[in-house]
């Protein structure tokens, strides 16, 4: 089962011996063994009995809530793991230290790379598309990693790169009635934006999920300076998986017409673009499906999920934060 969502709105979850059941009203909408679910994610309003929490708890399962928009709000987080060494090497390393440059080098190259192959893929697959100025602007980014010594600036190479990428993603949307200009969130004011929030939403529940199994405070980064709330380990380790995982889905499920213009709902007042009732399952089952497949990851040399990779980079990292290793390899796909 992996991940569950909870996408009705106001639904109730309760326990019925050892299984997760969902109600609406009077019609059950889901009854899962809870052995076969890592985590939980309700989209919109849900009643969560004490008898669930408890149970979450016990079983290290996380519970996050979000939006319909896919506006991250929170999450019960079950006990941080006892392994301190873990959480000593990620606090020593705080601040501009020569791990935490390492560190934050090995995100930014992660996703340029990433961001590259995904461009020169689509390059290949169509001759029609003009990406090779974009892709010649992430090789100069990349090149320019390995000479950088500050933070600051690799963020900028990384804010440079992302700028880049975006810039041309439009070109990436081929379905008839979809067209992207450009990133907004806060809210997503077009479908592609509204699919890549949501993405972006379900990845950082997962990649959280993965460190916390690790042992790191996700709250502690060093790409994404430190706010009050914000997760940003998580979101530093989430950068390699965005193109590899969100991005791929939501160029998936419009260029196969998985989903359409007319599986998307405009808020008349914020213009907050989401998906319907019937979308949101089509694009939920297409993530997961995703999270499940297998590539041969390149560093462990074996064959792997992407939900067993976001765990698999957190170990990576904690044995470089650790001294066990000289650097740490973002995973990097051709």
């Amino acid at each position: 089962m992996g991940t569950v969502y909870i996408t009705q709105e106001d639904a109730f979850l309760g326990k019925v011996d050892e299984r997760l059941s969902v109600k609406y009203q009077r019609d059950r909408l889901l009854d899962v063994p809870l052995i076969k679910i890592n985590g939980v994610v309700v989209l919109g309003r849900a009643t969560v009995s004490p008898a669930v929490v408890e149970e979450l708890l016990d079983r290290n399962i996380p519970l996050s809530f979000l939006t319909r928009y896919g506006r991250y709000r929170g999450r019960l987080e079950p006990e941080v793991t006892r392994n301190i060494f873990v959480r000593r090497a990620q606090w020593n390393a705080a601040e501009e230290t020569p791990k935490a440059i390492d560190a934050v080098r090995g995100f930014v190259r992660g996703k340029l790379k990433n961001y590259r192959s995904l461009l020169q893929r689509k390059q290949r697959e169509n001759s029609e598309l003009t990406l090779t100025e974009s892709i010649d602007q992430l090789n100069r980014s990349i090149a320019a990693l390995t000479r950088t010594q500050e933070i600051d600036r690799l963020r900028g190479y990384e804010g440079a790169g992302s700028a880049t990428y975006f810039g041309c993603f439009g070109q990436l949307v081929r379905a008839q009635g979809f067209s992207f200009t450009h990133r907004n969130r806060r809210p997503p004011l077009d479908p592609i934006n509204s699919l890549l929030s949501l993405g972006y939403a379900l990845l950082r529940h997962d990649i959280q999920s993965a460190l916390n199994i690790v042992g790191f405070d996700p709250y502690l980064g060093y790409l994404h300076t430190e706010r009050y709330g914000r997760p940003s380990l998580a979101l530093d380790v989430m950068e390699e998986f965005r193109p590899l995982v969100v991005d791929a889905v939501v160029l998936a499920v419009t260029n196969k017409r998985l989903l359409t213009p007319g599986d998307f709902e405009t808020e008349p007042l914020s213009g907050a673009v989401s998906l319907t009732s019937d979308g949101l399952k089509v694009f939920l089952r297409a993530y997961e499906e995703k999270k499940q497949s297998k590539f041969k990851h390149p560093v462990m040399g074996r064959k792997c999920t992407y939900q067993e990779a976001f765990e698999i980079q957190g170990r990576l990292l904690a044995k470089f934060l650790m001294g066990e290793t000289e650097k740490y390899p973002p995973l990097v796909l051709r």
